[in-house]
This record gives structure tokens, C-alpha cells and sequence, in this order.
């Protein structure tokens, strides 16, 4: 009764860890891969969030170029303080306490001028001023428009560069985008392929298995009759004990590509994913001059330089006008009243202008300004040279590239027939074997060729399928579909 109650628990058990631990079979292509790994992958999602903080930094670089308007106050400011007064009947001098409270509320209207880099303001306010104490009094100050203009004068620009930097920067962070998606799409095609070759290697190793099986038990039967030495059978016996070795560890290997695969794509652990080997690749060549124009074109690495150089320019500029006069002119006219009541401060307005200039003129700094204004100039030339060492460098890497890509299709089909041929072989060994044509060592050799041929095919898949998309990347531009990459980022955006 024991061993009958073990069992049953034995029994139940192992079926509910079956149930618990069941899997659901998907099965994917090449192209869903890459789909999913652009969708679900973090990877991909981390890509999203790159390019909102870049789109975020660029809305806000334009806000700079519109109006804003701000509402500033003060309720209350108290004061309550000793100055001194003079009696001039008396001659003497004495401290009196004053005790006063204001309240301000300013309206402000106001815009960067980014072509002169000045900045233009409409104002209105109200203040309140009490004075406190015996002899208080209640006055009212209102300015109810201002015109205030401020404009630096040979000083440096920032507005007017950040206006031709800053688009740029933007665009370079669309085209970032499209190249982390291509980069996405290019690590999906190693795990792709990784997992591919794990499965093709259990299929070698179920296929090696059950071959060795067979031929050590007809090596067995063949030893006991006599028509073969030991050493024969020995070796088949080996060669079944290798062939099981061998399929363990591709069992192993089998699950643990599977598992990186499904958390890369996202899914749980519940996924098992079992992949369609890709048999047809797109036909067809691409042009070195086409690849080149379009990288140039479209690249990020490209718009970055430019990128680069604009800044170097910038800080020569600044450096240049911080060196000489710098200057700042006010101009501000408005319309001002005083009353003790509110209404009263709003009639018979008074005419206020102000205006003022103000400089500045170093006179003896010992070559500071001189000195920055020539390590700006070298830092300038520095980035010139180094941007124009890398587009020499990203021009012959692409063409290298290029006749990469090119060769890969004639690699495929030459390992794929090579594939075919392998494993024609090995069956025509394997039967010349059975009727003992051949020894072992030749089947053996014949069976190693067939291996290493079908893994030589699946490597050369992933090699053009790595090319093809590292074109994309370098171009980003879909030459199968013959049409540039793009992407809808208000949706991005609004996601």
C-alpha cells in the first residue's frame, strides 16, 4: 500500500509541474523576429525614450524664440527700520522709525530677439505703498504699459547660433532613432541566428545519435559473428557514447538560446519559440556611389559633424567678442500715475522714459581673452581636421562594406550547395559502410564534413542578413524595398 500511495503522489506530482511548467510553441520567422525586437524589446523601447528626451530638448530651445508671459508679485514686503534726518533749523541729526508695508503685482509681456540677440518686453503694474504708524498714509503707483527694449551690443550671439545649432541636433536625433531601430534589428538577427544554429546543432546531434546507434549495433552484431575486428566495434561504440555526449550539450545549448532569445523579444518564460530558417534570400547588388551619397545624406555620424564644426565656429565667436568692448543698451519708455486710491492712479498718466548704456572695456588682463580667443581658433582647427579624417575613414569603411555585402549572396548559395552536396555524401559513405566498402575513419569524415558544411550554411545566412542590415544602418535606407527608412514621430511621440 505504500509503494501504491508513493506512486500516486509520484504520479500527481509530475502532472502538475507539467501543468505549471507548460509551454506555448511560437513559431517565428526571420522577419518577425526583427519585427518583435523593435516593438517588445527593451532595447528598442529604451531607443523611444532617447529620442523624446532629445525631441523635449529641442521644443524647448524653440520656446526660447516665443513670447512668454509672466505674472510676478509681492504680498507683502514689510519694513520697519531707523533712518536718519536731519533738523536744518536746529542742525542736529536723529533717528527716526518708520514702519511702511508694499504689496506689487507686474504683468510681463516679453520675447528674445533671436537676430539681434536682444529681448523686447511689454509690462504693467500695480504697487501699493502704507505707511505705518500716527502719520500713515496709503499711496497707489501704477504703470499701466511699458515698452522696455534691451540690447547687448558687440557682445556675443548665443540666440543666433543656438538657431542654426539646435534644428540640426534634432535632426541628427530623428536619424539617431532610425539608426538604434537598425541596431535593434541587427542584434535580433545575431540572437536569430544563434538560436538557429542551436536547433540545427540538435538536429545534427538527434541525427549523429540515432546514426551511431544504429551502426553500433550493427558493429555488435558483426563482431560476434566475426567479420570485424574489435577495434572496429569499439570505435562505433565510441562514436555512439560521443554522439550521446554531444546531443546533451546541444540540448543545453538548445535551451539557453532560447531563453536569451525570449527575453530579448520580451516574452515570459512560458514561450518556447522555435524558429523558420530562412531558405531565399533577396537577389540583388547594391551600388557603391548610391550607398555613399545616401550615408552622406542620411547618417547621423555625418549631421553630428556638422554638428561639431558649428560649435567649434561658436566658440571662436564668442571667444572673439568677449576679447574687445562689451556693451549694453536699455531703452524703456512708459506711461506712470500716483493716487491714494486705485482708480486715481490710472488718470493724469505721466510720461517715464529711461535709457542707458552701459560698458565694459578690459584695459589689462594679461593675454587672457587673447589667449582664449587663440585656443578657441586651434580647437576650431582640431575638429576640422579630425571631422575630415573621419569622413575619409567612413567613406572607405563603406565601401568596404559594400563589396562585403555584395559577395554574400554567392557565399550562400555556394554553402548551401555545399550543404547538399555534404550531406549526399556522408549518406553514400554511410551505405558503402553498411556493406563494408569503407572503414570507419572514412565514415567518420564523411560525417564531420556534413556537420561542419550545414553550420558553414546557417553562418552564412546570419553573415548577409548582418551585412544587410549594417547597410541599412550606415544608410538608412530599405534597398530591398528601395525607398528610405522613416518613421511617423508625432506618433512616437504622442505614444
Amino acid at each position: 500500500m505504500k509503494r501504491i500511495y508513493f506512486s500516486l503522489l509520484l504520479a500527481l506530482f509530475l502532472g502538475t509541474g507539467s501543468i505549471s511548467y507548460s509551454q506555448e510553441l511560437i513559431k517565428l520567422t526571420l522577419d518577425e523576429v526583427v519585427k518583435l525586437s523593435e516593438d517588445q524589446s527593451l532595447q528598442g523601447i529604451l531607443a523611444k525614450h532617447m529620442f523624446r528626451a532629445s525631441y523635449w530638448q529641442y521644443r524647448t530651445f524653440k520656446a526660447e524664440y516665443l513670447p512668454s508671459l509672466t505674472l510676478t508679485g509681492t504680498f507683502p514686503e514689510y519694513n520697519r527700520i531707523y533712518e536718519k534726518e536731519y533738523n536744518y533749523e536746529t542742525g542736529q541729526e536723529y533717528y527716526v522709525e518708520k514702519n511702511t508695508n508694499s504689496l506689487l503685482g507686474q504683468l510681463s509681456l516679453s520675447q528674445n530677439v533671436g537676430f539681434t540677440g536682444g529681448s523686447i518686453s511689454l509690462q504693467s503694474d500695480l504697487r501699493r505703498f502704507d505707511v505705518l504708524g500716527a502719520d500713515g498714509r496709503t499711496q497707489y503707483i501704477t504703470t499701466p504699459v511699458s515698452i522696455n527694449y534691451n540690447q547687448p551690443l558687440f557682445r556675443f550671439n548665443e540666440l543666433k547660433w543656438q538657431k542654426q545649432i539646435e534644428p540640426l541636433r534634432y535632426e541628427e536625433a530623428k536619424k539617431a532613432y532610425i539608426e538604434a531601430v537598425e541596431e535593434v534589428h541587427l542584434n535580433a538577427v545575431r540572437r536569430f541566428f544563434q538560436l538557429a544554429l542551436a536547433q540545427i546543432n540538435m538536429e545534427i546531434a538527434n541525427m549523429n545519435y540515432a546514426n551511431a546507434d544504429t551502426l553500433y549495433q550493427l558493429a555488435q552484431g558483426r563482431y560476434n559473428l566475426g567479420t570485424i575486428a574489435e577495434n572496429d566495434m569499439l570505435q562505433m561504440e565510441l562514436s555512439f557514447l560521443n554522439a550521446e555526449t554531444s546531443r546533451n550539450e546541444a540540448r543545453n545549448n538548445l535551451n539557453d538560446m532560447r531563453q536569451r532569445l525570449s527575453s530579448f523579444l520580451g516574452y515570459t518564460q512560458n514561450v518556447e519559440i522555435e524558429l523558420i530558417i530562412p531558405n531565399e534570400i533577396p537577389t540583388f547588388e547594391v551600388n557603391g556611389e548610391k550607398v555613399l551619397n545616401l550615408a552622406l545624406e542620411n547618417n547621423p555620424e555625418i549631421i553630428s559633424m556638422q554638428v561639431q564644426l558649428l560649435e567649434a565656429s561658436m566658440d571662436v565667436a564668442q571667444a572673439k567678442a568677449e576679447k574687445g568692448l562689451n556693451a549694453n543698451m536699455n531703452i524703456s519708455y512708459g506711461l506712470q500715475g500716483q493716487a491714494d486710491i486705485v482708480p486715481g492712479a490710472y488718470q493724469a498718466l505721466d510720461d517715464q522714459q529711461r535709457v542707458s548704456i552701459g560698458f565694459t572695456i578690459p584695459i589689462m588682463d594679461w593675454g587672457l581673452r587673447r589667449g582664449r580667443y587663440r585656443m578657441a581658433q586651434s580647437s576650431e582647427e582640431v575638429v576640422k581636421t579630425q571631422v575630415q579624417q573621419s569622413i575619409i575613414d567612413f567613406e572607405q569603411q563603406l565601401f568596404l562594406d559594400v563589396a562585403q555585402f555584395n559577395l554574400q549572396d554567392d557565399q550562400v548559395r555556394i554553402a548551401a550547395k555545399s550543404d547538399t552536396v555534404a550531406m549526399k555524401m556522408y549518406e553514400v559513405t554511410k551505405q558503402r559502410f553498411l556493406i563494408g566498402n569503407v572503414d570507419v575513419l572514412e565514415l567518420n569524415n564523411a560525417d564531420t564534413k556534413k556537420d561542419e558544411n550545414r553550420r558553414g550554411y546557417i553562418q552564412a545566412l546570419q553573415n548577409y542578413w548582418t551585412y544587410y542590415f549594417n547597410i541599412r544602418s550606415l544608410t538608412l535606407y530599405d534597398f530591398e524595398a528601395d525607398k528610405p527608412l522613416e518613421f511617423d514621430f508625432e506618433e512616437l511621440i504622442a505614444e
